[in-house]
């Protein structure tokens, strides 16, 4: 598929976060959280870009997120309209979500969603996340829950899902999936890290059949500090660059 490069089209910063959210996309893709072509991840673009004006980028619809490239993501508005001439499709319905997000999050610079097994199988667990692993507690410093109402298409959902994120930056969402919101792509894409690995540990304790030990809760209190010194200051821009090298080793393509 030849998909014309926008790089010379485009500012150099909007590229830049071009970039980073296709190689989001294919680090999702390769860690396996990817749901053919039915979940999204979007990013906001500055306002220095856009003028003050609300708008995104997001997966052109029916790509595998393997395929995504810098160039092939597609500009839109607050309403999923595109803003840019292109062959691909959008799909309004799946950024009901994210705009409901980005509408009550403006420091949300990335949302992004997943439907993973593990995942949608915690999420089905009516105590939610237990406090049983290390991963564990990085997310229950933060974390919403938001009841299932069917397919979130229907715009009437996004104040109630709104009210339930809060300020939180971890939502499970009841029988559905999971979802981080970041300032940055890397800041959501390290905190699904963390919360899809705190759903795997969780059900591979309890299939275990043995009784859990809880982390004692004195433990969950001042995480935000523990992080600050895990990332060494850094947050996800520890990690972040490291990511970024594996994908070059292993495809490049998707910064084209």
């Amino acid at each position: 598929m030849h998909i014309p490069s926008l790089k010379e089209v485009v500012s150099a910063e909007e590229w830049q976060l071009r970039c980073d959210l296709a190689a989001c996309y294919r680090l999702v893709a390769a860690y396996g959280w990817s749901d053919l072509v039915f979940t999204h991840i979007s990013a906001k673009l500055p306002a220095s870009i856009t003028g003050g004006e609300e708008h995104f980028l997001i997966n052109p619809y029916g790509l595998m997120f393997d395929e995504i490239t810098a160039s092939s993501l597609v500009k839109v508005d607050m309403q999923c309209n595109k803003l840019q001439e292109t062959e691909f499709p959008v799909n309004p319905a799946g950024f009901v979500i994210h705009s409901a997000v980005h509408e009550a999050r403006p420091d949300v610079g990335c949302v992004l969603h997943t439907h993973t097994r593990a995942g949608v199988a915690v999420s089905a667990q009516k105590a939610g996340i237990l406090p049983i692993s290390q991963q564990s507690t990085f997310v229950l410093a933060s974390l919403a829950y938001h009841d299932y109402e069917g397919v979130a298409f229907r715009p009437d959902e996004k104040p109630r899902l709104q009210a339930d994120l809060g300020n939180a930056n971890f939502l499970m969402l009841r029988n559905h999936g999971l979802l981080t919101v970041g300032k940055t792509i890397a800041d959501a894409f390290l905190s699904m890290y963390t919360f899809e690995s705190t759903c795997k540990i969780q059900i591979d304790a309890m299939a275990g059949g043995s009784e859990l030990t809880q982390v004692n809760p004195s433990i969950l209190a001042n995480m935000g500090e523990v992080m600050r010194v895990a990332t060494a200051g850094q947050g996800a821009n520890i990690a972040w660059p490291a990511l970024l090298r594996k994908l070059d080793r292993m495809d490049p393509s998707y910064c084209s």
